[in-house]
């Protein structure tokens, strides 16, 4: 008799960016592509769920938009917002918002004792980078506040759920309160940046101030506006 082995599933969390299409779809589909001319491969290799809350279509649309995200290089992973009936196998799967804690279980055929889910470690609030973030690097810290000190390069990006501090000058592109913190903060030594955004308000380099360049800056959210002021 072959002895049946346990079965052991993991619960992950992962960071995935949130679509939201907004009617007309046409034009919400223009607002991307003005988006990735500015920031070419920005959705690339990127998890990316889509918010169906604010439209109303068919499957065969639902299908039509994640073909058009497809072309532009975006690939989506899972849908919020739809109604089950209006999807197949043919679309991505419904997903649940926020995130799963990481617990371990084990399944076996004929468990011998219970034992109690091992504890989830408690993750540090806050993130410090005590060297330079260089070009082309990503850093994604969704449980808190992220801080560099040193500079932020080119074509780098940082994703913090809270606040980033960079004590340096900041050529890459900042996300701050990406799950959704609307009072989360960016603050840096000489803006210089790429792009600017705060649970998903953004500004490009384009819109920012020129006076406010190579200067001590702070950006915060006033109500759906990114706001960017100098600190001195």
């Amino acid at each position: 008799m072959i002895k049946q082995q346990a079965m052991r599933l993991i619960g992950r969390s992962y960071m995935a960016f949130v679509l939201t299409p907004e009617a007309p779809v046409m034009e919400w589909l223009a607002t991307v592509d003005a988006w990735l001319e500015r920031s070419p491969g920005f959705f690339s290799e990127r998890s990316i769920v889509l918010d169906l809350s604010n439209v109303t279509l068919s499957r065969s649309g639902i299908a039509h938009l994640i073909a058009s995200l497809l072309e532009r290089g975006i690939r989506v992973m899972g849908l919020e917002g739809a109604d089950a009936s209006q999807l197949g196998p043919e679309l991505p799967p419904l997903v649940r918002a926020g995130r799963v804690a990481g617990e371990v279980t084990e399944i076996a055929p004929k468990p011998d004792l219970e034992r109690a889910p091992a504890p989830v470690p408690r993750q540090p609030a806050s993130l410090l980078l005590d060297r330079p973030v260089r070009s082309g690097q990503t850093i994604v810290f969704p449980d808190g506040d992220v801080s560099v000190l040193g500079s932020v390069g080119s074509g780098a990006e940082i994703v913090a759920g809270g606040s980033i501090h960079v004590y340096g000058t900041l050529r890459g592109r900042a996300m701050a309160g990406s799950t959704g913190n609307s009072r989360a903060r960016i603050f840096c030594q000489k803006i210089e940046a790429e792009l600017l955004a705060i649970n998903g308000y953004y500004r490009t380099a384009d819109e920012i101030d020129e006076t406010l360049r190579g200067r001590p800056s702070q950006a915060w959210l006033d109500g759906n506006v990114l706001a960017i002021t100098a600190l001195n």
